[in-house]
């Protein structure tokens, strides 16, 4: 479908998402991440360096370097105010918004830091930041005025203002050195504030997109006119995708052909960067294209493919020209060709003629060793003639590998198999390449060798399509080798397993270095026997898990690696936070055990959900046997009428607002559509559901028991009932907190509960829940990870 492009219609969006910028921002983040490890392992490199500094700076006139301090305070405030106004006046008022919204954010990076509780960063860390003197938040560890200077000035466009630059090079170094001098920061702690403004800059401009230039038909005419072309008319193609280039159709005068125009806008560049980023970094399959390409970078890498398959006697689309359109796109200019992709062809046109024609212009191709990439149905074009046509070699390769030419075959097999069948499509291209060639795709046959459009379209129509094109080729071919291969670099499973280990670590090293909450004071302090006990109840809770798991599936499962699914997920839900790491192990090891998707879901729901009402109940049983005799928590029939009140009226007017009615009703279906369902059947099984029920009951009872027993390893004697409402309603709470394992808000939260709860100290309950986690949180983390990975090895997750 193509729509009628104005003259004055502007051809490209108002901003873009620059790959240079991406870049800047991920350098920022790294060179953030290396100074905060200089400053936790390089402690003692850093204070001698800051002893030198200290020394030296008291040779320097104090008079003079509280003048410079003032006159550059002011001048880093007064100099990001001039260059707004400047752009202001060149009427560049979205560059100065960018730059408004990048010091706001740098401003509240660096209070932020500057506020950071000592309870959540390691000593080491403090100890280089903290400054010898703080006059006010300004005068923190990290300098507040640099870092947003710096950002607003970057994200207003400074690249190509030389004299501006230097400017503000001489204001922030000015000001660093005074601070330095003056005993308000030190050397880690400036250099943390410029990559604080430096990099939020650069992650304004990527979020917000970086302003383009914006031609119109207009000038999109002048381009074609100054290439030898009369072009009249243009037409704009409707059903372009985010991922593909801005496509044109220009009528030309008189009897001129048209125009098939493509724009190649920095925007494009930026996505086809990113998805070949992910896909080298992930596949060993990936185009091995070096570096970034500009718009016309991409433009000259469009024409290379076009006129080497041009060369080969490839029929496709002949490129005319290529010019730029203004310093943000570039023009690759096609004579027009008419006709319909594979989709658009009926069952009864697809005849083998036409396939046999689709492999020999894939054989020429190949036989230049070109690669395609992506041979999906609008890859095919099929002219009036009833001659097939290879378009979109954008994505391709010239001087192509062995396996880029062998996973085209196999996606030109799965994408006319999709329309024709395997017997088809493996016999045309039998006829056309011979067995050998043919042969050689049976091991890409698999999923990731496939484009995302035809892996969608197999999952959804055929899911065991890949399997019967490779029984066609094997029963053709009987010789052809069946092992896959494996295109991977990285699993995603080996991906999970990395990313848990490195947050347990950095978390294990956070409270270790901790001034107050350390773990290993807690257990230096404790009572031995008492702590055996504590162990067993939290051994115990992994098998009343494992009852509560099994409990709420029908289906047979086998005991032993369900047990040790819920022993690794004391290791899976240390990268995630508040359980859901260990949902989506049970969800998984549910799916590999043979349940479809929806059934697996809807029985980990059915589990929570009913965990969450026996949670509930707990904390009603508990809350009435903690008040005592004299007073229930529904003594006061007023209070619990108002409850009641209240509880009706905030349903009533849930009820009555139609957005907030639509996103009640949004969360219950799910549960109605498949977890209600699921219940009904454990009903059929009443000895499935005890086993369920009682299982999540004593999975909360032990795990109140461990901390009850964690508190009389102290020598604090409390009632069982009181700790037991402190962990059912502080853990939940603390588990809210949005932290790999609810780290820190648990231990906050806890403690303050059972300080509620009992009345003991805070720092007394602290050292009780510090103890808990450690037998409850960090031991089973390295027994969790052992099964982790013996689950993986047999495949059971």
């Amino acid at each position: 479908m193509n729509e009628v492009v104005r003259r004055d219609e502007l051809l490209l969006p108002a901003r873009a998402r620059r790959p240079e910028t991406l870049i800047r921002l991920v350098v920022g983040l790294l060179f953030l991440a290396v100074t905060l490890l200089l400053a936790r392992w390089a402690h003692n490199t850093t204070g001698g360096l800051e002893a030198d500094a200290t020394r030296e700076a008291e040779k320097a006139p104090r008079a003079l370097v509280d003048a410079l301090g003032s006159l550059a305070s002011v001048a880093v405030v007064l100099l990001p105010a001039a260059f707004g106004a400047v752009k202001l006046l060149a009427r560049e008022r979205r560059r100065v918004l960018d730059g408004i919204v990048a010091a706001a954010l740098a401003f509240g990076l660096t209070l932020t830091v500057n506020l950071w509780s000592s309870e959540l960063v390691p000593p080491a860390i403090l100890d280089v930041l903290a400054p010898p003197e703080q006059a006010s938040v300004l005068d923190g560890p990290l300098l507040a005025l640099c870092a947003p200077a710096l950002a607003f000035m970057t994200a207003a466009g400074l690249t190509q203002r030389p004299r501006w630059r230097l400017a503000l090079a001489a204001v922030v170094v000015t000001n660093a050195l005074t601070a330095l001098v003056a005993g308000y920061a030190d050397a880690l702690s400036v250099l943390l504030s410029l990559l604080i403004g430096w990099t939020t800059a650069h992650a304004t401009a990527y979020g917000l997109g970086s302003p383009n230039a914006r031609p119109t038909t207009a000038l999109l005419f002048d381009a074609l006119r100054g290439a030898g072309f009369t072009p009249v008319g243009a037409y704009r193609a409707t059903d372009r995708a985010p991922h593909e280039p801005h496509r044109y159709l220009v009528r030309q005068a008189g009897e001129h052909p048209d125009l098939d125009v493509i724009v190649l806008d920095r925007e494009l560049t930026a996505t086809g960067f990113l998805r070949r980023l992910g896909q080298r970094l992930r596949l060993r399959s990936a185009p091995q294209r070096r570096g970034l390409l500009s718009p016309t970078g991409a433009m000259r890498q469009e024409a290379l493919l076009a006129y080497a398959a041009g060369a080969a006697g490839v029929r496709t689309r002949r490129l005319l020209a290529t010019t730029d359109l203004g310093p943000d796109a570039s023009l690759a200019v096609y004579e027009a060709l008419p006709g319909r992709c594979l989709d658009e062809l009926a069952d009864v046109e697809l005849n083998d003629q036409l396939l046999r024609g689709i492999w020999r212009q894939v054989d020429l191709l190949h036989t230049r060793r070109i690669a395609h990439r992506t041979l999906v149905p609008g890859s095919v074009l099929v002219d009036e003639d009833g001659s097939a046509h290879l378009v979109n070699l954008q994505d391709g390769d010239v001087a192509a590998g062995d396996l880029a030419l062998r996973t085209d075959l196999a996606q030109l097999l799965t994408t006319l198999s999709l329309r024709v069948g395997p017997a088809r499509a493996v016999a045309a291209a039998l006829e056309i390449l011979g067995p050998d060639q043919v042969g050689a795709a049976v091991p890409l046959l698999q999923p990731l060798a496939l484009p995302r459009e035809t892996r969608s379209r197999v999952k959804r129509q055929e899911p065991q399509l890949l399997a019967r094109i490779r029984d066609e080729i094997t029963r053709a071919v009987p010789e052809v080798p069946v092992e896959v291969v494996r295109l991977e670099r990285v699993r995603p499973r080996t991906l999970v397993g990395m990313v848990g280990l490195a947050s347990a670590g950095y978390l294990m090293v956070l409270q270790l270095s901790s001034r107050t909450a350390n773990p290993l004071d807690a257990l230096a302090q404790a009572q031995p026997g008492w702590i055996a006990v504590a162990s067993a109840f939290a051994g115990a809770g992994v098998l009343a898990a494992t009852m509560s798991f099994v409990g709420f599936v029908p289906e047979r499962l086998d005991l032993r690696r369900s047990t040790l699914a819920q022993v690794a997920g004391g290791f899976v839900n240390i990268a995630a936070p508040s359980g859901l790491g260990g949902m989506a192990l049970g969800t998984r090891f549910l799916y590999r055990a043979g349940l479809p998707t929806r059934q697996a879901v809807a029985s980990v729901g059915a589990g929570q959900a009913v965990g969450l009402v026996l949670h509930i109940a707990l904390v009603f049983v508990f809350g009435f046997l903690a008040s005592g005799q004299d007073r229930t928590p529904f003594t006061d029939a007023a209070d619990l009428a108002v409850a009641i009140l209240v509880a009706a009226v905030v349903a009533l007017v849930a009820a009555a607002v139609p957005p907030l009615r639509r996103w009640i009703a949004s969360r219950l279906r799910p549960m109605v559509n498949g977890v209600l369902p699921r219940m009904l059947d454990l009903l059929q099984q009443p000895g499935k559901v005890a086993v369920g029920v009682a299982g999540q009951l004593l999975v909360s009872l032990f795990a109140a028991a461990c901390l009850w027993t964690c508190a009389l390893a102290f020598g604090q004697h409390p009632g069982f009932a009181q700790v037991a409402i402190a962990y059912l309603i502080g853990g939940t709470l603390g588990q809210a907190v949005p932290t790999p394992g609810g780290v820190g808000g648990v231990e906050a939260v806890l403690a303050y509960a059972l300080q509620t709860s009992t009345g003991m100290p805070y720092d007394v309950a602290l050292l009780q829940v510090l103890l808990y986690r450690v037998l409850s949180f960090w031991l089973p983390a390295l027994p969790g990870w052992i099964a982790y990975l013996w689950l993986q090895r047999v495949e059971a997750i």
